[in-house]
């Protein structure tokens, strides 16, 4: 603990060294660079795409929102708040402020980037951040939301997966239209999705996953009916 913690102080120290250089940060500039994290937060409240939601989390501690289970050791025991200092070290290099983090992201070079990113994210970081930022003009309510995905429930028969069976190097697949379709195995990709806007219980979908029409993901609502709808018979 007290080693993460060294290499915190040292991180956020230096860059906020460097970047006193930098002029006060602009959020209208921040939310440009803030569309590179749409992929993996959302500013919406317990929205958790990759990463966990961004909603609140100003000033509150690292590594610490509980339905958000895939923090790594580092975040988990790390001892510091989400301020402008220490966004300011993590988005300069997450990987050096705390080894090991499952964050994929090389961080940010530019001090006035840094600065701008870090104005954007106080605002919306904050309670209701999501509805300020939109309403400030400083981004679009669709990358507020982040890359949520639509919801799956109500698909169309023939995206409803009735059943599914593995034979050799093939899953055969039939929906609720009556058609069955087959795929070489490594073509196909199964899924749980628990959450509200996945599946609904019972109707598993399959969605394409390709250009070539050949990949498809099978979505579930739970690991329990993956279970007991895949059959392995020829």
């Amino acid at each position: 603990m007290k080693h993460c913690t060294a290499w915190i102080l040292t991180a956020f120290v230096v860059v906020s060294a460097n970047n006193a250089l930098a002029a006060e940060g602009d959020a209208k500039r921040g939310g440009k660079p803030y569309r590179a994290c749409v992929a993996c937060h959302s500013l919406k409240p317990g929205v958790h795409l990759t990463g966990p939601s961004l909603a609140g989390l100003w000033r509150h501690p690292a590594g610490k929102v509980k339905e958000f289970v895939r923090y790594s050791s580092g975040l988990k025991s790390a001892d510091f708040r989400w301020d402008a200092d220490t966004l300011n070290a993590w988005l300069a290099d997450p990987n050096a402020m705390v080894p090991g983090t499952y964050m994929i992201f090389r961080g940010i070079e530019n001090d006035q980037a840094r600065s701008d990113l870090i104005a954007f994210l106080e605002i919306a970081m904050a309670p209701g951040g999501a509805k300020a930022v939109v309403h400030q003009g400083l981004m679009p309510s669709e990358h507020a939301r982040g890359q949520q995905p639509e919801s799956l429930s109500g698909a169309p028969e023939n995206a409803q997966v009735s059943s599914i069976r593995h034979c050799a190097d093939s899953y055969f697949i039939t929906t609720a239209d009556g058609r069955q379709t087959p795929y070489w195995e490594m073509n196909v990709r199964l899924k749980v999705d628990s959450r509200s806007t996945g599946p609904a219980p019972g109707q598993p979908v399959v969605a394409g996953a390709g250009m070539m029409g050949d990949r498809i993901s099978v979505i579930f609502s739970s690991l329990d009916e993956l279970k007991q709808l895949v059959e392995d018979k020829c």
